[in-house]
């Protein structure tokens, strides 16, 4: 963070710290405070240059705040003058694709389902928010998502929608995943060679989806497509106090975060641009 001045570096931490948001929301927060520091602070082209940079590199498995903050390095390297303008536009793209997501899973759902869902994406929480704003009656099974809890965050906003929603600890995935009508979890990146980044425990919702033969969806707009692959991916740890683990010479405490999950485990990928069956998935 060196060169970067007192507001940047508050971004920048604000980026790492923020273990609660979903990928979408994460991505357009980051775009709000830019738009602010631009307003109060006014730096010069170099050092927005140097903290986009930085902002790409802070969260690697959530390739959405990468891809949207290097759509806005590709503007500034035409036009030094288009950083205001390359954010909204940016911004409003990625809140279009989000909307578009809602529309066309809640368009594909069955009569008054019951959704199974894993962490906290954005994307999916703006699709039951689009539901329940169409008076369109479903339920919603939810995993605490340990260690950090972001089912609670879920939970909560379900309930201010006035939806039904059962909270189940991740352990319970296999117990509950056969009264669910669908899976359906965000996903933070979506890789070139078969898989897909999401928080850990997907997979295992993912594997007990499989054999309870309930389809899973995946949303992901555009925005998580990347030309990486499964080997060259370095999966996000964050600190392990949030285990609360017990201290022996013998425990070696992991908090791994994200995990990849095969699409071959997908029945369907949602994007802005309409309803895919997996494997098979669109491109840039």
């Amino acid at each position: 963070m060196q060169g970067l001045d007192s507001r940047a570096r508050t971004i920048l931490a604000g980026v790492r710290e923020d273990l609660q948001s979903g990928a979408t929301q994460l991505a357009l927060n980051t775009l709000d405070e830019l738009l602010s520091y631009l307003d109060e602070v006014g730096p010069d082209v170099k050092i927005l240059s140097r903290l986009l940079a930085e902002l790409r590199a802070a969260r690697p498995n959530m390739i959405v705040i990468g891809n949207a903050l290097a759509m806005i390095e590709q503007r500034l390297a035409r036009d030094p003058n288009a950083a205001r303008q390359a954010l909204l536009d940016t911004r409003d793209q990625l809140h279009n694709a989000t909307t578009t997501i809602a529309r066309h899973a809640r368009e594909h759902l069955p009569k008054a389902p019951v959704i199974m869902t894993h962490s906290a994406s954005s994307v999916v929480l703006a699709m039951f928010q689009s539901m329940a704003e169409n008076q369109q009656p479903f339920s919603v099974i939810c995993t605490q998502s340990s260690p950090g809890f972001e089912g609670h965050s879920l939970a909560r906003a379900l309930n201010k929608l006035s939806v039904p929603v059962t909270l189940i600890t991740d352990a319970q995935m296999g117990l509950f995943v056969s009264r669910a009508d669908v899976v359906i979890t965000g996903c933070d990146t979506w890789l070139a060679d078969g898989y897909f980044i999401n928080k850990s425990g997907t997979h295992l919702l993912a594997l007990a989806a499989r054999a309870a033969d309930t389809p899973l969806w995946v949303l992901a707009d555009s925005f998580r497509n990347s030309d990486a692959d499964s080997g060259s991916v370095e999966l996000e740890q964050m600190p392990v106090d949030e285990l609360n683990a017990p201290e022996g010479e013998w425990i070696t405490p992991r908090n791994v975060y994200f995990e990849l999950v095969p699409h071959s485990l997908v029945s369907q990928r949602i994007s802005e641009q309409g309803v895919f069956s997996c494997p098979a998935g669109p491109r840039r």
